[in-house]
């Protein structure tokens, strides 16, 4: 039977993994930075979250950027302390914008709101020493658009943080995200036009999002092999945004683009962050949860990950065009 045009995309993958992986030596090549988006576990105590992160042989954490104010939000030595008693890093921050805080507004004492709130964060993530933030330039939970010059106000916005970035050592990173939640930047080739108008050195990464690529993409994998040289951070859960290994997520495919995108690197993380489906991700970070329910979250997702990583790395070839 003749193939679909993803199928074809799928198997043109397999291929040039296996042309990738003749040239290397498996056994000692770097595997690829797991991370956790500790946002996903509400408002539990900072040491439960990142003790169960550590129990599950994950060695970074991905921070929430909750300096909302000057006062709110632990103190980044607070948060050293309890990351280096368990032997877990810092691999960034996630920033948070809302309408009453974000670089599209067209107030511009908003958009000072935001300004101060990254500057506030980008000393956080320098704090606990991760080595990137990650936003969206427009607030989560606000589809639809002010105007027709929110994209060009939010541009010159970011610009206005970019020093701070490059002064703190710390990577910006524009995420798309679906127009279900923000009303522009959908999708990576958006990022990118969005990352070349505010043309700043500080601000020239992406952090990908598989939830939102399996709509806003043609072809997640594809899309992966074209801009992994700017993705530093990939969000991943499965398709119900769940646990992976839990829905129909092609995760070996999506692994066999980032090895072949040199993602398994030094600075470039995977960080799972399942939320579940709903239409507001913030409601997450001030939820209460089931220890048992975290508790298995976390490890599934991680057996499955490392799991599929090392199944791909070791497959036979026909393993690999077969499966």
């Amino acid at each position: 039977m003749k193939l679909q045009n993803f199928q074809k995309k799928d198997l043109g993958i397999r291929k040039k993994f296996i042309e990738y992986r003749r040239k290397k030596d498996v056994r000692n090549l770097r595997r690829l930075n797991l991370s956790w988006q500790i946002g996903v576990f509400g408002v539990e105590e900072l040491e439960k979250s990142v003790a169960r992160i550590a129990k599950n042989n994950i060695s970074y954490v991905e921070l929430k950027a909750d300096r909302y104010t000057r006062d709110i939000g632990k103190d980044s030595k607070e948060i050293l302390k309890v990351l280096e008693y368990y032997g877990v890093k810092a691999s960034g921050v996630c920033g948070i914008e809302t309408p009453e805080s974000e670089f599209a507004s067209n107030s511009p004492f908003v958009r000072q709101r935001c300004i101060d709130y990254f500057r506030r964060s980008i000393d956080l993530c320098k704090g606990v020493g991760g080595t990137y933030m990650l936003f969206i330039p427009g607030a989560v939970g606000r589809p639809i658009k002010y105007d027709n010059n929110e994209f060009l106000r939010a541009a010159e916005a970011v610009n206005t943080v970019g020093d701070y970035f490059l002064e703190n050592g710390v990577r910006g990173a524009i995420e798309p995200v679906r127009p279900e939640e923000v009303s522009f930047c959908h999708t990576l080739a958006e990022a990118k036009e969005f990352i070349d108008a505010v043309d700043h050195p500080g601000i020239k990464n992406i952090g990908g999002d598989v939830f939102h690529m399996v709509t806003g993409e043609e072809h997640i994998s594809s899309s992966i092999l074209k801009y992994g040289s700017m993705i530093i951070d990939l969000h991943i859960a499965d398709t119900n945004r769940r646990a992976l290994g839990s829905g129909f997520l092609d995760l070996d495919l999506i692994l066999m683009a980032l090895f072949m995108s040199g993602y398994n690197s030094e600075n470039c993380y995977l960080t799972p962050e399942p939320l579940g489906t709903g239409g507001d991700p913030y409601s997450a970070l001030y939820s209460t949860y089931d220890t048992r329910v975290l508790d298995e979250l976390v490890k599934d997702s991680a057996s499955y990950f490392y799991e599929r990583q090392e199944e791909i790395l070791n497959a036979s070839d026909s393993e690999i065009i077969d499966a």
